[in-house]
C-alpha cells in the first residue's frame, strides 16, 4: 500500500511519516509551499520508500492529480494550516474556488470537510490523522508529577464548560482561565499564540497595580478540547513543547485536555519541562 501524506507545518508530518514507514509502507507526501518544513526533502532523499511534491494551498487539483499518477487510494493529514491562510494572497484553482463558493461558513470543518469530500469522490480516502500515532493520545488523569491544586480543579470545571462551547461553534478549541474567569479564546491565531495573549493581559494588570495584592488569584489555566463531533481525519488536538514553553512565559501553572482526542508530543520531554516548572498537566473525559 502507497499512503499518502498532506504535510502542513510542524513536525506532524515527521511523526506520520516515520510510524508509516515502520510499517513498511510507502508514503507520497504532499507537502505545502507555504506551510511544510523543507526538512521533509532531506528525509526523503534518505529513503528510496518516500517522493515528496510541493504543492500551493490552492491546487487542488495538482494534489488530487498527484496522488492518482502515485497510485494513493487512502491519505492523511497531518500538521497545521494556518486557518487565517484564508485570507492571503493565495489562489485557488477552479476545483478549490467551486468548493469554497458552496461553503456556508468558512470554518476548518466545513472546509477540511469539503476537502475530504472531493477526494473521497476521486477515489482517495481521508484516514484518521491518529491512525499511526494512536500511543500518542492522551490518557485519563495526572499526567505529571504535580496534579491540579482546588483551584486550578474549579478553573478546569469551568473553562471545559466555555472550550466545549466555543468549539462547538468550531471558532478555537482552547480557553485560558483565571479564579473561574475567562481570560483569553483562542480563534485563527491558534493555541500558543492565545496563551501569550493572557499572559500579557496578566503582566498588564501588574504593571498598573504597581505590586497591590490583588483580591483574585491570577495563575492561568489552559483547558483544550476537541469539538463536539470532532472528526479525527483533520484539526484533532495536539500538544508540544511550544505549547508548555508558552505557558511558561505566560505563567500558566495547569493544562487540561481530553482523554483520547489530544495528541501529545514528544511526550517524555514535554512531562519532564513540565515539572521543571511545576506545572500540572491532566486527561479529563470526554464530554458525553
Amino acid at each position: 500500500m502507497k499512503l499518502g501524506l498532506i504535510a502542513g507545518n510542524g513536525r506532524f508530518p515527521f511523526l506520520i511519516l516515520e510510524a508509516a514507514r515502520a510499517q513498511g509502507l510507502s508514503v507520497t507526501v504532499a507537502a505545502i509551499r507555504e506551510e511544510t518544513d523543507l526538512g521533509i526533502e532531506d528525509r526523503a532523499k534518505a529513503d528510496a520508500g518516500v517522493t515528496v511534491h510541493w504543492l500551493s494551498l490552492g491546487e487542488l487539483s495538482k494534489l488530487i492529480d498527484t496522488f492518482h499518477k502515485e497510485g494513493v487510494t487512502q491519505a492523511v493529514m497531518g500538521g497545521q494550516v494556518k486557518h487565517k491562510q484564508i485570507f492571503s494572497s493565495i489562489r485557488p484553482d477552479w476545483r478549490l474556488a467551486k468548493l469554497l463558493l458552496n461553503l456556508r461558513t468558512r470554518n476548518t470543518d466545513m472546509l477540511l470537510g469539503a476537502v475530504a469530500k472531493v477526494l473521497g469522490d476521486e477515489g482517495i480516502e481521508l484516514i484518521s490523522s491518529t491512525a499511526f500515532l494512536e500511543p500518542l493520545l492522551a490518557g485519563e488523569g495526572v499526567l505529571t508529577a504535580r496534579g491540579p491544586d482546588d483551584e486550578e480543579r474549579k478553573d478546569v470545571e469551568y473553562g471545559l464548560g466555555v472550550a466545549r462551547a466555543v468549539a462547538g461553534f468550531d471558532i478555537g478549541q482552547t480557553v485560558v482561565v483565571a479564579a473561574q474567569a475567562c481570560v483569553a479564546v483562542e480563534a485563527m491565531e491558534g493555541t500558543d499564540a492565545a496563551i501569550e495573549r493572557a499572559g500579557l493581559l496578566m503582566r498588564s494588570l501588574e504593571e498598573e497595580e504597581a505590586g497591590e495584592v490583588s483580591t483574585l488569584r491570577r495563575h492561568l489555566t489552559v483547558v483544550k478540547v476537541a469539538k463536539p463531533k470532532q472528526d479525527m481525519r483533520f484539526d484533532v488536538p495536539v500538544i508540544g513543547m511550544r505549547t508548555v514553553e508558552a505557558m511558561v512565559r505566560a505563567g500558566a501553572t495547569c493544562l487540561s485536555v481530553e482523554v483520547g482526542r489530544t495528541l501529545l508530543f514528544d511526550r517524555e520531554a514535554l512531562l519532564r519541562r513540565a515539572a521543571e516548572e511545576n506545572i500540572a498537566i491532566v486527561g479529563v473525559p470526554q464530554a458525553e
